[in-house]
């Protein structure tokens, strides 16, 4: 097998359409790993980054693909509100997974995709959400509406697992803003996945 250098592969306008695709060829192809056991010559071990990647990915082609005549779809990095535009130097960038701006009314849904093997957190019997994740979109939200307007919404989006407690979370208000919290079930009919996508942005 040639070595890919997948660092060099570029999308533009005319090729932006085999993006998804090379994106699984990375997957499957780093995810091949050889074992020792009689009979079997290979086997696949997918690791949860990459299948976090791949998840990003198709949730923001589905996005772009059927809903582009309602939605600007990007993955836009987000800056710091501060004041005078101070450059700090050594802030972590914000860079969001997927960015719906409704063409009709300016709203904008920020999603922050999570693909991992447990949802939940759990703190002396307590169950919770990942804090980290909550920190994380409600960052984002905060910071893109600079001027408090309400019209930026966050839902993080989590990849369903096989647990009990799952969140399905009405949309809620911190402040002025809408956050959610929601799991896709992969593991279903594409057109139940559709279904699903569909439904989780109806609120902007």
């Amino acid at each position: 097998m040639k070595f890919v250098n997948w660092n060099t592969l570029c999308f533009r306008s005319n090729n932006q359409s085999y993006e998804m695709l090379m994106y699984i060829c990375y997957f499957v192809m780093n995810s091949q790993l050889m074992t020792t056991e009689s009979g079997e010559y290979r086997m696949m071990s997918f690791k949860e980054d990459l299948m976090s990647r791949l998840y990003e990915k198709f949730v923001f082609e589905y996005y772009r693909q059927h809903f582009r005549d309602t939605f600007y779809v990007s993955s836009k990095q987000i800056h710091w509100n501060i004041e005078d535009d101070l450059g700090i130097p050594f802030l972590p960038q914000m860079q969001s997974d997927i960015m719906l701006i409704n063409k009709a009314n300016d709203k904008t849904l920020i999603i922050d995709t999570k693909y991992y093997s447990h949802i939940m957190q759990t703190n002396y019997d307590t169950k919770s959400y990942h804090s980290n994740n909550m920190y994380q979109i409600f960052t984002y939200v905060k910071n893109y509406d600079k001027n408090n307007t309400g019209n930026v919404s966050g839902i993080l989006l989590y990849a369903k697992t096989d647990e009990t407690v799952l969140p399905d979370e009405k949309p809620f208000k911190i402040g002025r803003n809408n956050f959610s919290v929601k799991t896709l079930d992969l593991n279903t009919e594409f057109s139940e996945i559709s279904n699903r996508l569909n439904e989780i942005i109806k609120f902007i």
